[in-house]
C-alpha cells in the first residue's frame, strides 16, 4: 500500500515503475497511481473534497468562524483498476471486483 503524500505523488511514475519492476503488486491512495501504472487504486473522491472546501472557503468569506464549519471527511470513495497491470503480473481480477470499481484501466 503507498499512501498519499506529495512527494508520492510527484514521482508516481516512478514508484509505480520500481514496483512493477519487482513484479510486485501495489494498492495505492489515489487513482493518478494506477493511471501511471499501479495495479489498483482506492481512495478518496478529491473532486467531492475540493467542492466541500469551496463551500467552506465561501462560508469563510461570509463571516462564518472557522471553527463553526463541521469537520467533513469523505463520504464518497473511488476505486480504480489496471487490467494491463495485472495482466502482466499474471493476475486475475475477480468479476465481483471489477463490478465494484469506478474506473477499470484495459
Amino acid at each position: 500500500m503507498v499512501t498519499s503524500n506529495p512527494d508520492a505523488f510527484e514521482n508516481r511514475v516512478l514508484i509505480t515503475g520500481l514496483i512493477g519492476q519487482a513484479r510486485r503488486p501495489a494498492v495505492y491512495a489515489e487513482y493518478e497511481f494506477a493511471e501511471a501504472g499501479g495495479l489498483m487504486a482506492y481512495g478518496a473522491d478529491f473532486l467531492e473534497l475540493s467542492r466541500r472546501a469551496a463551500g467552506d472557503i465561501d462560508a469563510i468569506l461570509r463571516g462564518t468562524k472557522p471553527g463553526d464549519i463541521p469537520f467533513f471527511g469523505g463520504q464518497r470513495f473511488k476505486l480504480t483498476i489496471n487490467l494491463k497491470t495485472a495482466k502482466a503480473l499474471g493476475l486475475t481480477v475477480p468479476q465481483s471486483l471489477l463490478a465494484l470499481a469506478n474506473e477499470v484501466i484495459e
